[in-house]
């Protein structure tokens, strides 16, 4: 039995590209915001980058942090019928 990749929401790596943007961040600025936020200890601006260009699959430490930094509800991020504000 192979191992694929279980399959990814197609917006979320714009939604969160928006969210920073919209709180006018640069990466590592997001990246601190996150830590500081407890999403996870080990956020660097890396990371970000690779969320927002999908090559890296974010925690659900990481989607949370980002659901309370914009103020909406996991599922916003994570459902590709659902968008953000």
């Amino acid at each position: 039995m192979g191992r694929s990749r279980r399959p990814q929401p197609r917006k979320l790596k714009a939604k969160l590209r928006k969210i920073r943007n919209e709180l006018a961040l640069t990466q590592d600025g997001m990246a601190e915001l996150l830590k500081r936020k407890g999403a996870e200890s080990q956020v660097h601006s890396g990371y970000v980058a690779d969320f927002e260009s999908g090559k890296r699959e974010p925690s659900l430490l990481v989607l949370l942090g980002y659901a309370r930094i914009a103020g909406v509800s996991t599922d916003v991020l994570i459902d590709d019928k659902l968008n953000l504000s």
